[in-house]
Parts: C-alpha cells; structure tokens; sequence
C-alpha cells in the first residue's frame, strides 16, 4: 500500500518522513552499531587501550547514548498521533479545526513555535509559508527545511 505522503506533514509544518525519529535510519544505526560493539567486546577494548585514547574513558557513556537514540522511534506521523501527544501546536489546530498552521494568520509570530526553535530554526516557518502559498501536493514535491 502506498503511502499518503501528505498525511507526514506536520501541523507546524514539519515533515514527518524527514524525521530520523519517523524514518528510523539514526535508530537503527544505533542499534546496529550497539550490536556490532558487543561481538567485538568494544567495552574491554576500550577500557584497555583508554590510556592511549583518552576520549575512550567516556565508552559507557557513548553506549548509552545509542541506547537513548535506538528508543527514539515514532512509528505514527504526527496527524495520525505521533509524536509528542502533549503538543500545544497540535491541540491548537486540532481545536481550530484546521489542516495545519499554514491555514491560521498567527503563524508567523505564533509563541508557540518556540520549543522547536532549539533544533529546528525557523524551519517549520519556512515550510507554513510555502504550504501556504504552493499548497501540500507542491510541498511535497519540492524543497523542504527540517
């Protein structure tokens, strides 16, 4: 079954499919990278070589991290309830009854783009402004910020 690729437009205008959380290529990575250290023993490498490489001292730390990438996996994309299920962006719209925040006259200022800041720039403001003008099918199609 093909999918509907509109469906992976956020309402902040995000694309889920450029998600590495939705598309789970940085998961996966993780997870094999996680199983490939265990078969070599990465760990007592590590430890015994750490007095040449100091930056291998912090081995279980680095471990770990992957551990938290591999949980990063969302197998919904947004409008279909993945992600966060606390979003003020989603229950906004939701409430508005709009498509997304491409179709509300707030959404260049709106306060509350402002968690996504932190990773994503002004990427979903630049996105509502062509979903706004171009319409999803031609989002879809083109340049996409993330």
């Amino acid at each position: 079954m093909k999918e509907n690729k509109e469906k992976l437009i956020a309402y902040c205008g995000l694309y889920c499919g450029d998600c590495h959380g939705y598309n789970q290529e940085i998961p996966d990575l993780a997870r094999d990278l996680r199983k490939k250290l265990r078969e070599y023993k990465y760990d007592k490498f590590a430890n015994a070589t750490s007095k040449f490489f100091k930056e291998l001292k912090d081995y279980e730390a680095c471990y770990k991290v992957l551990g938290a990438m591999v949980k990063f996996r969302c197998k919904k994309a947004c409008t279909g309830g993945g992600g966060n299920p606390w979003c003020a962006i989603r229950k906004c719209v939701q409430k508005k009854g709009y498509d997304g925040c491409w179709e509300c006259e707030k959404f260049p200022e709106c306060k509350k783009f402002a968690f996504l800041k932190e990773v994503h720039g002004d990427a979903n403001i630049k996105n509502l402004k062509r979903i706004a003008k171009k319409g999803k099918k031609e989002f879809i199609k083109g340049k996409r910020d993330w």
